[in-house]
């Protein structure tokens, strides 16, 4: 899954090193410890159901995700976080290894991600993850910017 994120980010137009760790990284709390970063500069990718339709939000692992926030920013009538199966499904990556790209779905970044010069991604599986520049990982992705939070 590494060479998967390395070779999409590549595409993208982004150089990034995936780093394989010896702890695990798949909640923030772990990616954090393990990188020695604050919580915020973790950009969690969750996916989430939008009138049936998946869509990968990155947002701060410094706060939790408002859903119904989230609905309006996306102009969705219902709006519910993916189950582990959904997520592997709509991105081929499992739970706590998503990436902010490479699965070819719409994505939403964190407002809150911009505030950090760099932050750390999954990079394809539970133990890998990359540093990026928040402002750069817009650009190359076409995200669209929301408050989450």
């Amino acid at each position: 899954m590494r060479e998967r994120v390395v070779e999409e980010a590549e595409a993208l137009g982004l150089h990034v090193e995936v780093r394989t760790l010896d702890a695990p990284t798949r909640t923030v709390a772990e990616a954090a410890e393990a990188v020695g970063a604050e919580p915020s500069r973790i950009a969690k990718s969750l996916v989430f159901v939008a009138d049936g339709e998946p869509l990968v939000v990155v947002a701060s692992g410094g706060h939790r995700v408002d859903v119904d926030r989230l609905a309006l920013a996306f102009d969705c009538a219902e709006l519910r976080q993916a189950s582990a199966d959904e997520v592997q499904a709509a991105t081929g990556f499992k739970v706590g290894g998503v990436p902010p790209f490479g699965h070819g779905l719409p994505v939403l970044i964190d407002q809150a991600l911009l505030e950090h010069g760099s932050i750390y991604a999954a990079g394809g599986d539970g133990n890998t993850l990359f540093e990026v520049d928040p402002r750069r990982l817009v650009e190359v992705t076409g995200a669209r910017v929301v408050e989450v939070g």
